[in-house]
């Protein structure tokens, strides 16, 4: 894409927009808000190269990553063109259907269409194109190896004002912004930034759920040909700690991820991996390690769980900062929504901002506006994470998860069976369908017979 090839608004209406985080989020948001602004300046603190994939601040990165249907059609929205350019590379387009090997915890999945194309490629593949799609923007200013020190207020009420140092020079720059957007990960110091401007910080909301990974990446063989681009083992508390999935990926490689709760950490040795993978109920994953050559190294990462910064109920939140990505909601990957809820946050942002652009108003207001409808596009997703995530504890668990938890069974020994359940449940995993389809009273009828019948029997 050429430099001077801008964006759909003949002028920028605002001056200047700071992103904190040349990330994934980081450059989705960039990517809107070059739409709007004159310049954005993409602040990055890891140094970059042409060819920088996965960032070393970013450990998530080395491991697999979905993107759901919702993201996909999100990211070919902002940036048309992608998934045949990543395609071109050998990243697969797929039914959801037709070509995974989804082992549930009542047995497989159908494979019949379903009619939710996919694609699967690594996060390095896809950030290092979005980086070079969003460097060509000419509003876009991407200062690699650059730190942001701070974020302070130019007048009360507001935090806009960002202080950074590149990595090396004597001094700092401070540059006041019309928008400042949050886009650094969990490791924010967002709570820093507004203690030290005596606002208040955000309350949270934490749902722990300790799931480690362990990944790698292998060259498939030349004559390679499988009957499905996905293979994968989902767990489900309490009985299935264990998990894994293997990605078909870009260059003719297979990505791996094999995944454990709590104590159940997958080694980082050959052998070990090997074995964790046999130890699985679905043998493809292991059938393919064996098949494969390793490229570079097994990667562990473990993550925590889920973490909410309300900043919507915050009374005193400030004018002109705003929070997407992990900065704001960190999801237990093992669901895959990370991606996919970034870059719908991306597009709210874009909604909004062009709003306020037909109707001749500023940017007050809109940091409230922006995190009040996020809260929207958060809660589906982390409602369903948490709520399976809260049955891994041995006492406590609450009512509506407890119900959540018994329904997913009763979906998934549903599903096995009948390609029409299994179909609601894919468009409602890929956020293309509300949680809702599957309460229709079709469904819920044959949820109640099965319940009726086992209850009898």
């Amino acid at each position: 894409m050429a430099k001077n090839q801008h964006n759909s608004s003949p002028r920028a209406r605002w001056e200047r927009a700071v992103v904190i985080g040349g990330g994934y989020a980081g450059l989705v948001t960039a990517r809107v808000l070059a739409d709007h602004f004159d310049e954005v300046l993409v602040l990055e603190r890891d140094p970059l190269r042409s060819d920088t994939g996965v960032h070393p601040h970013v450990p998530q990165g080395y491991h697999a990553h979905a993107l759901l249907a919702r993201g996909g059609d999100a990211l070919e929205g902002l940036f048309p063109g992608l998934r045949e350019e990543l395609a071109d590379v050998g990243a697969p387009v797929f039914d959801y259907g037709e070509r995974i090997s989804f082992l549930l915890p009542t047995g497989y999945a159908p494979t019949d269409p379903v009619g939710v194309p996919v694609q699967s490629f690594t996060r390095d593949e896809l950030e290092r194109r979005l980086r070079q799609r969003v460097s060509a923007l000419a509003a876009v200013r991407l200062l690699a190896a650059t730190h942001c020190e701070t974020v302070t207020a130019s007048a009360p009420g507001r935090l806009d004002r960002v202080r950074y140092r590149a990595h090396g020079a004597d001094e700092s720059t401070e540059v006041t912004a019309d928008l400042v957007v949050d886009a650094s990960g969990r490791s924010t110091s967002v709570d820093r930034w507004l203690a030290d401007a005596k606002l208040p910080v955000s309350a949270r909301t934490v749902v722990r759920a300790k799931i480690t990974y362990t990944s790698a990446c292998y060259v498939r063989p030349p004559q390679d040909q499988q009957d499905f681009d996905v293979a994968y083992q989902m767990t489900f508390a309490p009985g299935v700690p264990r998990g894994g999935v293997v990605l078909a990926v870009e260059h003719h490689r297979w990505m791996y991820s094999l995944f454990g709760f709590d104590q159940q950490v997958p080694p980082t040795d050959d052998e070990g991996y090997l074995d964790f993978a046999h130890s699985l109920g679905n043998p493809r994953l292991a059938e393919q390690i064996k098949r494969g050559t390793r490229q570079g190294e097994i990667h562990r990462y473990t993550n925590p769980g889920n973490e909410w910064r309300l900043h919507h109920k915050n009374p005193r939140w400030p004018e002109r900062l705003i929070a997407v990505g992990d900065s704001l909601c960190v999801f237990n990957p093992v669901y895959g929504q990370g991606l996919t809820v970034a870059a719908l946050e991306a597009e709210l942002l874009g909604r909004l901002l062009r709003r306020r652009t037909a109707g001749a108003s500023g940017l007050d207001g809109l940091s409230r506006a922006y995190h009040r409808a996020a809260a929207r596009v958060v809660h589906v997703p982390w409602t369903m994470a948490t709520s399976s995530d809260l049955m891994w504890a041995p006492t406590g668990q609450p009512i509506p998860a407890r119900f959540a938890h018994w329904y997913n069974q009763q979906i998934f020994a549903l599903a096995v069976h009948d390609p029409g359940i299994w179909a609601r449940f894919v468009r409602v995993l890929n956020m293309t369908a509300a949680p809702s389809l599957l309460f229709r009273p079709a469904v819920l009828a044959k949820v109640l017979r099965r319940a009726l019948t086992r209850r009898a029997s």
